[in-house]
């Protein structure tokens, strides 16, 4: 009877994980594109695109991203609204956070901007609760 309760004992656990491919940058919408390179213009960090058209209905695309204090999450995020405004003719439909700027949420209705400072980013880890969607491929550009 030791004997199998050692045996039993020394199993390993095996972990598997479902593959996700991921959304290659070129397939997502214009106005995500811009949103993310208008991040990176403005010196945005950790910049990161889930794709949750398999998983959620009420947008298609969540843009997270870092910057280093309040006044550059601000100027990240107006930048993304003065560019899509000029270039396409989006406007958000919602905007949170704006005035502390701890996470400013830019809402555009078919995708979704999360700007962070490293505190508030560290803290609700969006990207850990949607593990489930796919990654969007940065280009290497940014």
């Amino acid at each position: 009877m030791e004997e199998t309760q050692e045996r039993s004992l020394q199993r390993e656990a095996i972990k598997i994980e479902i593959a996700n491919k991921p959304t290659s940058f070129a397939e997502i919408d214009p106005e995500v594109q811009l949103a993310i390179r208008c991040i990176a213009d403005k010196k945005g960090f950790d910049i990161v695109g889930l794709d949750l058209r398999d998983i959620a209905s009420f947008t298609d695309f969540f843009v997270i991203a870092s910057g280093a204090n309040q006044r550059q999450v601000q100027a990240i995020a107006d930048e993304i609204n003065e560019q899509l405004k000029k270039q396409l003719g989006s406007r958000p439909v919602r905007i949170e956070g704006y005035s502390s700027a701890e996470w400013v949420l830019l809402d555009y209705g078919d995708f979704v901007v999360h700007i962070f400072n490293r505190e508030s980013r560290d803290f609700y880890d969006l990207a850990r609760l949607w593990r489930d969607a796919r990654t969007v491929e940065m280009p290497a550009d940014l």
